[in-house]
């Protein structure tokens, strides 16, 4: 087992298995996050949060989401050195962008965008509210109130939207190459693999596209769109 794992298929197969795991978490992370469009004053998400963070299995699933986004940094930075390393220097002659897009040739490059906003984001919202306790039940301020305050910075509302737009293109690229790692390689079923991770990706563009927008907007024009249904 240690030496599959230490081989290069093997960290393919770890980077394609903590790849999907964390598709997972941001289908679940997408779900509580649309509750702060319930009109309720943020009530709804501020619960939701609350109950997950009181909640054993959901702490056990943070500490392997955790270990999951360490091994898939230092998978895919060990993979694109190993890549650098074998590619031959005439590659870099041929025209690739007529078989490939940037995006697949670049996946370090999106993939270390969406790590920097990772840390951005765990800055504003984790600590305060989980390490702190300045934001929350016991803090000056909801979760909720915080999440709209933040999206209502032009700069972080700008770095939302460009990290997700990248996260889009990453994931709609390592969704189809998760899959190929792990033996889904039919060409017969290439296509519907091709349709599934564009549908992804650009279903979980959409919904959480949706929040910088819609609070930077609502913001500048003095609506208060946690409040709408109240």
């Amino acid at each position: 087992m240690n030496k599959f794992l230490s081989s290069s298929l093997g960290k393919k197969v770890v980077m394609a298995c903590t790849g999907l795991f964390l598709i997972l978490f941001l289908v679940e992370h997408l779900y509580t996050n649309l509750l702060l469009f319930a009109g309720d004053g943020g009530e709804a998400f501020n619960e939701a949060s609350h109950s997950m963070v009181h909640s054993i299995i959901i702490r056990i699933v943070e500490i392997f989401l955790f270990i999951a986004i360490i091994l898939h940094v230092i998978q895919a930075i060990y993979l694109t050195g190993e890549n650098a390393k074998a590619r031959p220097v005439k590659y870099a002659r041929f025209k690739v962008s007529e078989t490939s897009s940037w995006f697949s040739r670049n996946m370090g490059i999106t993939g270390s965008v969406i790590l920097f906003f990772i840390v951005v984001h765990l800055y504003n919202f984790f600590v305060p509210y989980r390490i702190t306790g300045e934001v929350g039940p016991d803090g000056h301020e909801t979760l909720s109130q915080e999440v709209a305050e933040a999206l209502a910075n032009p700069w972080y509302a700008l770095l939302y939207f460009v990290s997700i737009c990248f996260l889009a293109f990453h994931l709609n690229h390592g969704f189809r190459s998760a899959f190929h790692t792990l033996g889904a390689n039919n060409k017969k079923y290439e296509p519907i693999l091709k349709i599934a991770a564009t549908g992804l990706a650009l279903a979980l563009w959409l919904g959480f596209a949706a929040f910088p927008v819609l609070f930077f907007v609502s913001d500048r024009i003095g609506f208060d769109l946690l409040n709408w249904n109240m």
